[in-house]
């Protein structure tokens, strides 16, 4: 895993310079290792400071993800645009299927309730559920009693988004969010990348793509990813 305040050596110039432009102008040395390694990903990905106090991370938490993630647990996505932001291991996300259509309308739910139902079906318990377009998708995980390993809650909105984070945070599962209405696609997928990140540097990790699985070429990749 990449190291706190340093550059991998084998990324963009750009990116890299925008590692240091953000390094310079806040210090989170003070943070554990992995909340600050979310922290400062989620704060590139939306050039938002403020997610300094917003982030609610914990150590344990994190760490407890990554060792989910590196004993081989499933990813699901609630929506398609989270679901583009994650390059670094495969993922499932039924938002888009027609399948999920057909359950919004028999059951009178949301598209992104009957994603969730349809995701849990396919992956069980033990999963690393990344939720970052609706705060419906929030609210029905925690409805549903998926028996998450993790939980990446970071879905945006004035309309129950606050709310549905902050009944994330009273659930008690292991989880990254945030306090304020903000958040969002690009935010959640940040906050993933680094847990993933953490967990392909474990001992025996089987997180991330099998040799030769990945469709994604390795310069679209963000950094820290394989």
């Amino acid at each position: 895993m990449t190291v706190p305040g340093t550059v991998p050596p084998d990324i963009p110039a750009a990116e890299a310079e925008s590692y240091r432009i953000l390094r310079s102008r806040i210090d989170l040395s003070r943070l554990p290792r992995l909340c600050r390694a979310v922290t400062e990903r989620v704060i590139h990905a939306s050039a938002d400071f403020d997610y300094v106090t917003d982030l609610a991370c914990d150590e344990d938490a994190l760490a407890a993800g990554a060792a989910a993630l590196a004993a081989g647990a499933p990813v699901i996505a609630d929506s398609a645009m989270v679901a583009a932001g994650i390059t670094g291991c495969p993922i499932i996300s039924k938002i888009g299927e027609t399948l999920t259509t057909r359950l919004s309308r028999t059951a009178g739910i949301s598209r992104e309730a009957a994603a969730v139902r349809l995701a849990f079906g396919d992956a069980g318990p033990g999963a690393v559920w990344v939720v970052g377009g609706s705060s419906a998708a929030l609210e029905e995980l925690l409805a549903r009693r998926v028996e998450p390993a993790f939980v990446v809650g970071l879905p945006a909105g004035f309309a129950g988004a606050a709310e549905a984070k902050d009944a994330l945070r009273a659930a008690g599962l292991n989880c990254v969010s945030n306090v304020s209405e903000k958040g969002g696609p690009a935010v959640a997928a940040a906050a993933f990348g680094a847990l993933l990140a953490a967990a392909l540097d474990l001992p025996g990790s089987r997180a991330g793509w099998a040799p030769g699985e990945s469709p994604f070429p390795a310069e679209d990749r963000p950094f820290g990813m394989v």
